[in-house]
C-alpha cells in the first residue's frame, strides 16, 4: 500500500506543511531499491561504497522520491548528530547518499528531496546541515548551502572523510538558527528547482 503525502512539522509557531509531492520517508522494504538506485553511482566513485546490509540497517535515515508507479526516482539521507557542549555547537545534520536517476534529472526531483530533508531537519531542531561532495556543489549552492571549512561539522563525520577524495564541505544554517560569523543570510527554503548532485558521500 502506498502512503499518502508526508507531513513534516516545521517547529514551534509554524504550521505543519505537507512535503512536496512524490517524496516520502523510506521504509524497510525500500532497502533493496535504495541500494539498486545508488549502486551505479557507487560504481563510478560518485557515491561512497555501501553494502545492501547498510541500506537495510539505515533505511530510516532516507527520504525517497518515487514516480506514479512506485519506482524510486531519487533518494537522500540525513544523519543527526547531537550538539557538542564543549565546542558550543548545536545539533547538526549530515546529508548523504543524494542521487537522482539520470533519466529523472532536471525535473525537480532533487529540489523536492532537499526541501523535504531540510524541513525534517528543522523539525528535529537541527541548527545546520552539512554535506561533502567531490562535485561542483551546484545543487547545494542553489539550495542555500555555502562552501565552508569543517570546524563546525560533527567531528566523527569529519574524521571519516577520505582526504584522497578531495571532498568539499558545504553547510546550510536552518531558519531560526544563529548564523556563524561571516555567513551570508540565506532564503528560508530552496526557491528554485535544482539539478541533484550525484557526488555526495
Amino acid at each position: 500500500m502506498r502512503l499518502g503525502p508526508l507531513t513534516v512539522r516545521t517547529g514551534e509557531g509554524r504550521p505543519a506543511l505537507p512535503a512536496p509531492g512524490g517524496v516520502r520517508r523510506a521504509r524497510a522494504a525500500d532497502a533493496p531499491a535504495l541500494h539498486a538506485l545508488s549502486e551505479p553511482f557507487m560504481r563510478t566513485g560518485a557515491l561512497r561504497r555501501r553494502t545492501p546490509h547498510v541500506y537495510a540497517a539505515r533505511f530510516a535515515e532516507f527520504f525517497v522520491a518515487e514516480d506514479a508507479h512506485g519506482t524510486l526516482e531519487g533518494c537522500v539521507a540525513l544523519r543527526i548528530f547531537p550538539g557538542d557542549r564543549l565546542s558550543g555547537t548545536g545539533t547538526a545534520g549530515v546529508l548523504h547518499n543524494f542521487c537522482v536517476r539520470p533519466d529523472r534529472r532536471r525535473r525537480g526531483v532533487g529540489s523536492r528531496l532537499l526541501t523535504t530533508l531540510l524541513l525534517h531537519a528543522s523539525d528535529r531542531s537541527v541548527t545546520e546541515v552539512f554535506a561533502a561532495t567531490t562535485g561542483d556543489g551546484e545543487a547545494f549552492l542553489r539550495s542555500g548551502f555555502r562552501e565552508t571549512g569543517s570546524s563546525r561539522a560533527p567531528r566523527t563525520w569529519v574524521a571519516a572523510l577520505d582526504p584522497a577524495r578531495g571532498s568539499r564541505v558545504f553547510a546550510r544554517p536552518l531558519p531560526g538558527a544563529a548564523l556563524p560569523e561571516g555567513s551570508v543570510p540565506v532564503q528560508p527554503w530552496p526557491a528554485r528547482h535544482c539539478r541533484a548532485s550525484t557526488y555526495t558521500r
